[in-house]
């Protein structure tokens, strides 16, 4: 079916397969109140420098602001226009006595501290979500893949609805909340799944299947527009991409890279060759509990495969994966950078943060280490 006057949302933007857009939400902090969050984007974000304020929105929380890159053709100018986005977030930071750090969850942060931004959007999103709204924080990575074209992007959309637990466990980096460690290596999809429209969305048919599921809520007043489907991926007509938003943001820039460069090749994989048919994808409760498993356990998960009916390490998911991904890798120029993807299997962000704990015994302590860590070089090793 066809875009009506009424559908004007789902005209699809043109785009080149393959590009990149990198959105990375990160939080303010207070050096002098124990790192803790800072409650000040409306102070924050008219101070900004033109150039940077491009960049930078801010969120629902008035202590998370996001930054977001150009559309880019590589991986590797994506990730230098991070690592130059954080650089000069901290810098205009710094001069009004603020820092700031990128992980799923603020460790210590409680929900009664949290205070909702200005603006139309974050208003109307309280108005929606009332209370639920000023719970803590969470902190995430958006990458948006270009598509070229409707059909392929909901094509591309299905397949990778059997990757993203695999993408979740790559890159948990939430394991405190609320001053505890909770056991779960991303506390973040827990916290978010208080929010209507999360986690893993239906297969669609083709276009008009997912025009027409989204255009009726609209078309209800369920939200005042798609941006607020806030499932683990989306189609994004505006930008002609599809939105994967699964993952937890990382401390580093170099994590970053890394996750980035494994989500275009795996794009490249599935629109070029194929890899994931349905019956590997498996039932939403299959993909339901993998979510789960992933969240909780991250690297060190071991996901249910529904056409071996058993249970696989991620190792070994991701071995077998990097075999087939790498002409496609060599293809866009992003070998070197995929290949980095094997330091996460081998301390992920949240055991990283775990292990920091145990070595500091105190949180305000880790949040400073990784406020240190925001600015590393995206392309050196840890």
């Amino acid at each position: 079916m066809p875009p009506t006057a009424e559908r004007h949302w789902s005209q699809w933007a043109a785009s080149d397969p393959y590009t990149l857009g990198i959105e990375e939400e990160v939080m303010l902090l207070d050096p002098d109140n124990d790192w803790s969050l800072a409650q000040r984007i409306d102070d924050v974000l008219p101070a900004l420098s033109e150039a940077l304020g491009e960049r930078v929105a801010g969120e629902t929380h008035g202590s998370a602001v996001e930054l977001s890159t150009d559309p880019h053709d590589t991986v590797e100018t994506a990730a230098e226009q991070v690592t130059q986005l954080r650089a000069s977030l901290a810098r205009e930071l710094d001069s009004v006595g603020l820092r700031t750090a990128s992980a799923g969850t603020h460790p210590s942060a409680q929900w009664n501290e949290i205070r909702i931004s200005g603006g139309d959007r974050h208003q109307a999103v309280y108005g929606s979500m009332r209370e639920l709204a000023r719970r803590e924080p969470t902190f995430a990575l958006h990458v948006h893949i270009g598509a070229g074209d409707p059909e392929s992007a909901i094509l591309l959309y299905n397949r990778l609805r059997g990757h993203l637990a695999l993408l979740l466990a790559l890159a948990t980096n939430s394991p405190f909340w609320q001053g505890r460690d909770t056991g779960l290596a991303s506390a973040r999809i827990p916290i978010f799944q208080a929010f209507p429209r999360v986690g893993v969305p239906r297969r669609f048919a083709d276009y008009a299947d997912y025009v027409e599921t989204v255009d009726l809520l609209l078309r209800c007043e369920a939200f005042p527009e798609p941006t607020f489907l806030w499932w683990d991926l989306r189609p994004q007509p505006k930008f002609g991409t599809v939105e994967i938003r699964v993952m937890d943001a990382q401390t580093r820039p170099h994590a970053t890279r890394a996750l980035v460069a494994l989500l275009q090749s795996i794009a490249h994989l599935e629109l070029e060759e194929g890899y994931l048919t349905d019956e590997r994808i498996g039932s939403p409760e299959m993909l339901a509990e993998n979510r789960f498993i992933a969240s909780r356990d991250g690297v060190h998960a071991r996901l249910l495969d529904p056409v071996a009916e058993r249970r696989v390490p991620v190792k070994t998911i991701v071995g077998d994966l990097m075999q087939a991904l790498a002409p496609h890798a060599d293809a866009l120029g992003c070998r070197d950078a995929l290949e980095t993807i094997t330091e996460l299997i081998r301390e992920s962000g949240a055991d990283e943060q775990l292990r920091m704990f145990a070595e500091g015994h105190s949180l305000p302590r880790l949040v400073e280490r990784l406020a240190a860590d925001f600015c590393a070089p995206a392309a050196a090793p840890r």
